[in-house]
């Protein structure tokens, strides 16, 4: 069943958040823009009274907060992931801009869940982390100070989606969805054809350099249907059945 509003099928992910003023700071955002689904991996200190103190009247999202060991646990159910981050990286993914990223993520949370995903507040996310999101988003900002406060960025997320939501956006919904495999599904991908390589000796688990993420980079790209994922792990398993049944 769809939604009420696609809002509800967003979900903020905010990872090792050091500063819990910035958790409920977020919280406060996200109320003004009516989205209400949190997820916070491995927060260094919460529940916290300066959370609640700059969450103001959004304390009912920090009560319902899901607070998750791993990004794994974080994604697990959503269909498409994005990351928020303003470093060049060695291995893009496919960046889009504020809007950009709206419009798309809207288009998928009209039938499943979906996700933008927030570093922490010194560094920002991690290589690892982004290479389990299909999108990258840049908020486009002066290249002489381009970091935005965490809340801040959540601030801008959020309008940009319920701007679009607001909008005569039948443009950006009329072609069907495919039938898109969860993230989930494709991690469980990804560590069976690790498995494989390994096995296969085509990757050294000692060494394995950028192999991983540059495969993560490839079917980021492709947007992977449920039934390329089954045809996929079903070729793995023919490749090496001693693997098939790991996930």
């Amino acid at each position: 069943m769809n939604p009420v509003s696609p809002l509800d099928n967003v979900r903020i992910v905010l990872s090792h958040t050091s500063h819990p003023g910035n958790i409920g700071a977020t919280a406060r955002a996200m109320k003004t823009m009516g989205l209400n689904k949190l997820y916070l991996i491995n927060p260094k200190s919460f529940p916290d009274s300066e959370a609640d103190a700059r969450a103001s009247n959004a304390r009912d999202i920090l009560e319902t907060a899901h607070v998750c060991s791993n990004l794994e646990e974080a994604l697990g159910d959503t269909f498409l992931a994005a990351a928020l981050t303003a470093r060049r990286r060695d291995l893009p993914h496919p960046t889009s801009n504020a809007r950009q990223a709206a419009i798309e993520l809207i288009r998928h949370a009209q039938h499943r869940p979906v996700a933008l995903l927030f570093g922490r507040e010194s560094a920002g996310l991690t290589a690892a982390e982004i290479s389990h999101c299909q999108v990258t988003v840049q908020i486009p900002a002066n290249p002489d100070c381009s970091s935005l406060n965490l809340a801040a960025a959540v601030q801008v997320m959020a309008y940009e989606l319920r701007m679009v939501c607001e909008e005569d956006a039948a443009q950006y919904f009329a072609s069907r969805l495919p039938d898109a495999a969860s993230l989930h599904e494709i991690e469980g991908l990804h560590s069976h054809l690790e498995r494989v390589m390994i096995h296969s000796g085509f990757m050294d688990p000692d060494q394995p350099k950028h192999l991983m993420r540059r495969m993560r980079r490839l079917f980021a790209r492709t947007r992977l249907e449920k039934e390329e994922v089954n045809i996929l792990r079903g070729l793995l398993t023919a490749v090496d059945p001693r693997h098939s049944s790991k996930i």
